[in-house]
């Protein structure tokens, strides 16, 4: 019996490894396809390059989708996140780092840690996960006895969602976030939209350290010979492809962040948001 538990443990092991390989492969895969858009366009503007590269992504997404079909190859999202952060990292210190101010290294670095803590912590949170199904069938079904039984727990679970995903019930449910690796409930909701607006904080943070580092480079010859004049055109398009990346990430997840905030407003999940609008197109 050991050694079946052994076994199992070593080969969900190998399992996660394995995606946590695909998805580094996937983010050298997308880094590389947008560094190609400045290499093959080198005298295009910003705006240019930048619905470009939103092509090269979405291309990108859906070979990987190809290969998760015709592969059965899957990538673990929380490892794309982490590798495309710690790229990032990499691009902003051999990079970037050098035409940065002192105060904008040091606020976009504390960032980037906060972000890894972040990461890490809703990674291993718990969402309110129920150990019981919850009290929300029509009391009818039920007789009187469980209904008075069961009356002041179902005040306290309130709204308990099922996510598909865990297959478990969780406690204000509000959907099922594949990019932190957990569902999202009343125990972590709070600290998902502080990370959410902590990945939107700090990709505009590296935004501007980039400008920084191309306005130095353009007024002044002195920082084009700190580089290695074979590494110049290197780094160049790392620090535009990195740039587009995060600008195209703002654009999607300032859309994402008012979505979220207006459903808070008006007190409602976003899987009962989904759902109703999903019961709406059947509708029509």
């Amino acid at each position: 019996m050991a050694e079946i538990e052994n076994q199992g443990k070593q080969k969900l092991s190998w399992k996660v490894l394995g995606r946590c390989m695909v998805s580094l492969a996937s983010v050298a895969f997308t880094q590389f396809s947008l560094y190609m858009v400045p290499y093959c366009f080198p005298s295009s503007s910003l705006l240019t390059l930048l619905p470009i590269s939103a092509v090269a992504v979405l291309g990108v997404a859906g070979l990987g989708r190809c290969w998760k079909v015709l592969l059965g190859v899957r990538a673990s999202a929380p490892a794309f996140v982490f590798f495309t952060l710690v790229f990032i990292w990499c691009v902003y210190i051999f990079v970037v780092r050098q035409a940065v101010s002192l105060f904008m290294d040091i606020l976009f670095n504390a960032e980037l840690l906060m972000l890894v803590i972040g990461l890490c912590s809703i990674l291993s949170s718990d969402p309110g996960f129920v150990t019981h199904e919850p009290f929300c069938r029509d009391p009818a079904d039920r007789p009187f006895s469980d209904v008075e039984a069961h009356s002041e727990s179902s005040v306290l679970v309130g709204r308990v969602g099922y996510c598909k995903h865990c297959k478990a019930y969780v406690k204000g449910f509000d959907h099922h976030c594949p990019a932190f690796g957990n569902c999202i409930g009343q125990e972590n909701h709070f600290l998902f939209m502080m990370l959410l607006a902590g990945f939107l904080i700090s990709e505009a943070s590296y935004i501007v350290c980039s400008f920084e580092f191309f306005s130095l480079a353009a007024c002044s010859t002195a920082l084009l010979y700190m580089i290695f004049v074979m590494q110049a055109k290197l780094s160049r398009n790392l620090a535009i492809s990195t740039m587009l990346f995060s600008l195209l990430q703002v654009l999607w997840q300032v859309v994402f962040l008012i979505w979220h905030i207006s459903c808070i407003c008006i007190n409602i999940k976003t899987d009962e948001w989904v759902s109703s609008y999903i019961s709406c197109l059947y509708m029509l």
